[in-house]
């Protein structure tokens, strides 16, 4: 099995550093150890003792309590962070990928290491504070308590409080991997950022994605090298349009909206398609996982049975379906935002193709296969009305991101690609 830093594509100089980091939390965890030995035998001094084991981090070892991924989608930010987890708990220190420690954090399965992964459009206080109270505890293998948070450029106000204070004053053995876009303060506090370590991804080149493609997934080189490219180099992407053809599809006919776009009527239509487009892969994605939860939730409430008090345990237990009600409904509005972000990135994918032609730079297209349609579109508009056009595809997704409503967002990045 090959290490556990073999997924994060193109990441070269964040492998080297993480590694390091791990080979100082291993020397840590062993220093910690032997001071253990040494005061229990001098004295028997339970205090020193305990200080000794607690291991607490020294930052000038290389290793911090505190991290941020920073990247562009697909770059690879939650694999680091996992990866990163998993080589803390490595019994070698190393990420050797074959130890109990590597296997359970990348199989998910490791007591002492917590993802968040928000489903919805925001993680809450009340989730937070959970969380900092159980990495708190001991960790049960002896190594560290890792809490890694997807996307937490989604954390709310308080939400982002509540992590601050543990961040502040850390448990001696727990360490904190966040996820984010960017260390913009629109994306993360200011405070946290001061006090966590930044490891900067960039976007991996599409040979990297082709290559690990082919090697972890046995997908076909040539169709690999197409997915890389029309990607722009999102891994998870790739793979998606490499190997679902509903996925091409898609795509496909997002690409075909500039065509469609010859008067105002059909600049509505297009947005009302893309919409509906985007809300339909949404409920697709989710539809199974509601069914799932709904059933599971409705039967430890009672749901079905016979038994005296059953019917009124399920008459108390609307609120509880309602909270469920509303976690799904924000999962189903976040899956729909990132469907139609995808076909917002693509679009923005062929109109850089035009600006490119228009220019006569010497790169090659992101969308080989519209890469004539694109050409016609160059010599139509000239570099600045392509400028324009991208440009309006860019502000489309701000807006949407800004929290406008995707409909408005769309029909009016539809009528300023046709106006030009």
């Amino acid at each position: 099995m090959p290490d556990v830093f073999a997924d994060l594509v193109g990441q070269d100089e964040a492998v080297v550093e993480l590694r390091r980091a791990a080979a100082a939390a291993a020397a840590v965890l062993r220093a910690g150890a032997a001071a253990l030995v040494t005061a229990g035998r001098a004295s028997g001094d339970a205090s020193a003792a305990d200080d000794a084991q607690a291991g607490a981090v020294d930052p000038s070892t290389g290793m911090t309590h505190a991290w941020i991924f920073t990247g562009p989608p697909g770059s690879g930010r939650s694999v680091a962070a996992r990866a990163f987890a998993a080589a803390l708990q490595c019994a070698h220190g190393t990420g050797c990928g074959e130890c109990p420690g590597c296997h359970t954090t990348m199989g998910a399965t490791n007591a002492d290491v917590r993802m968040v992964v928000p489903e919805g459009l925001s993680i809450g206080v009340g989730e937070m504070r959970a969380l900092v109270l159980r990495a708190a505890s001991t960790p049960s293998g002896g190594r560290w308590q890792v809490v890694v948070i997807e996307d937490a450029d989604r954390l709310t106000e308080a939400a982002g409080n509540a992590l601050l204070k543990a961040i502040e004053e850390p448990p001696p053995r727990t360490v904190f991997l966040l996820c984010a876009p960017s260390t913009h303060p629109d994306d993360i506090s200011v405070t946290i950022r001061s006090r966590c370590r930044v490891v900067p991804l960039r976007q991996p080149p599409a040979a990297a994605v082709a290559e690990v493609l082919v090697r972890r997934d046995g997908i076909a080189p040539d169709v690999a090298q197409w997915a890389a490219a029309a990607a722009q180099g999102h891994v998870g992407r790739a793979r998606r349009l490499a190997r679902d053809p509903e996925a091409r599809k898609r795509r496909e006919a997002v690409l075909a909206v500039p065509r469609r776009l010859t008067g105002v009527g059909a600049a509505f239509d297009a947005a009302s398609a893309l919409i509906e487009a985007a809300e339909a892969e949404a409920e697709a994605s989710v539809t199974e996982a509601d069914t799932t939860e709904r059933a599971a939730l409705e039967t430890a409430l009672g749901a079905g049975g016979t038994g005296r008090g059953a019917a009124g345990a399920m008459r108390g237990a609307a609120g509880q379906l309602k909270e469920l009600e509303k976690r799904q409904k924000s999962r189903a509005t976040r899956a729909q935002r990132d469907a139609l972000d995808r076909a917002l990135v693509d679009l923005a994918g062929f109109y850089r193709d035009a600006l490119t032609m228009a220019l006569r730079a010497p790169v090659a297209p992101v969308h080989t296969d519209t890469a004539a349609l694109a050409g016609a579109g160059a010599q139509k508009w000239d570099a600045e009305g392509a400028l324009r056009r991208l440009e309006a595809v860019l502000a489309c997704r701000a807006a949407i991101e800004a929290n406008v409503k995707p409909r408005i967002a769309v029909e009016a990045m539809m009528l300023a690609l046709w106006k030009g």
